[in-house]
């Protein structure tokens, strides 16, 4: 998306209305921030976006219309910006841009409304503690979109992942594998992923609560599957997970050789990525198994 031009009309519509950067600014953001916008020098957020159109007069479309091509749905982009604060655990940016879309009349058709429950859900669990609350909002969130369907569509599939995870929080691992074995049922009837990485996140998270169980062979074939499948489809998230974890089971097993092979394989995978933080773990972790060989 071209926001330098989403920014000039932003200005120009501003001007049209005959409203100062401020008074465009009030409630919403700083009257600094707006001008940064209006100049290009950096991007609104989607929810931002929606609340400018609304001073503004025009549906927020209108924004998405001219800065794209082919035309880009705010609702997508609101997706697409969740999925990042999610990613990132940004739980409190994440519950901030649910709130503000709550009221918003796009947002009311039942597959966008699932996207805001979905989100409240995690905050609830992760944030708040509330283990039930956030569990039946998230049950509430499936409900709207599977009443007289076969298949589950690709956000489903996150969802009962997210389920899978509470279920793994609250150390009831039999239950995540329960929600986890939907996720596999569906991914084996499904046509074609658009979204590679849930099939290698079903296989690391399944790998994860065996591990917990005790059950290292098994987490260990499917995070081998994992590496496949990401190797098959040439996409690499979760690869330098899924090599850690294959070490960390090798390791709970006493094999500290093997184990030590994986992680210097997931440790070059994460310096590739530039993430220093799993890195910096990975290398004191290598060092800890080395001093168990002497």
């Amino acid at each position: 998306m071209d926001y330098s031009i989403i920014g000039k009309k932003i200005k120009e519509l501003r001007q049209e209305v005959n409203i100062t950067q401020g008074e465009l600014a009030e409630g919403i953001c700083t009257q600094a921030l707006i001008s940064r916008i209006e100049k290009g020098e950096t991007d609104p957020n989607a929810t931002a976006l929606y609340q400018i159109s609304k001073k503004l007069g025009v549906d927020v479309n209108y924004f998405f219309e001219i800065g794209t091509t082919p035309r880009l749905d705010y609702v997508k982009e609101v997706e697409r910006q969740l999925r990042q604060l999610r990613k990132k655990h940004l739980y409190k940016e994440m519950i901030e841009m649910v709130k503000a879309e709550v009221h918003n009349p796009l947002f009311q058709q039942k597959e966008n409304l699932q996207l805001l429950y979905w989100h409240k859900g995690i905050y609830l669990f992760e944030v708040e503690r509330k283990s039930e609350e956030g569990l039946s909002l998230l049950r509430n969130a499936l409900s709207l979109t599977s009443e007289g369907k076969k298949a589950l569509s690709e956000r489903e599939m996150e969802i009962l992942l997210t389920i899978g995870g509470f279920y793994v929080g609250m150390e009831d691992y039999s239950e995540a594998l329960n929600y986890y074995n939907q996720v596999r049922d569906a991914v084996m009837t499904s046509r074609q992923l658009n979204d590679k990485s849930i099939k290698t996140r079903l296989l690391y998270n399944v790998a994860r609560a065996l591990t917990r169980l005790g059950r290292y062979e098994e987490s260990i074939d499917h995070c081998k599957e994992g590496i496949k499948w990401c190797i098959e489809e040439e996409h690499l998230y979760g690869f330098a997970q899924l090599h850690y974890h294959i070490g960390y089971n090798f390791e709970l097993e006493g094999k500290i050789e093997q184990a030590i092979s994986y992680i210097d394989t997931s440790i070059l995978l994460f310096e590739s990525l530039k993430n220093h933080e799993h890195t910096a773990f990975l290398t004191k972790k290598k060092e800890q198994l080395s001093l168990k060989l002497m």
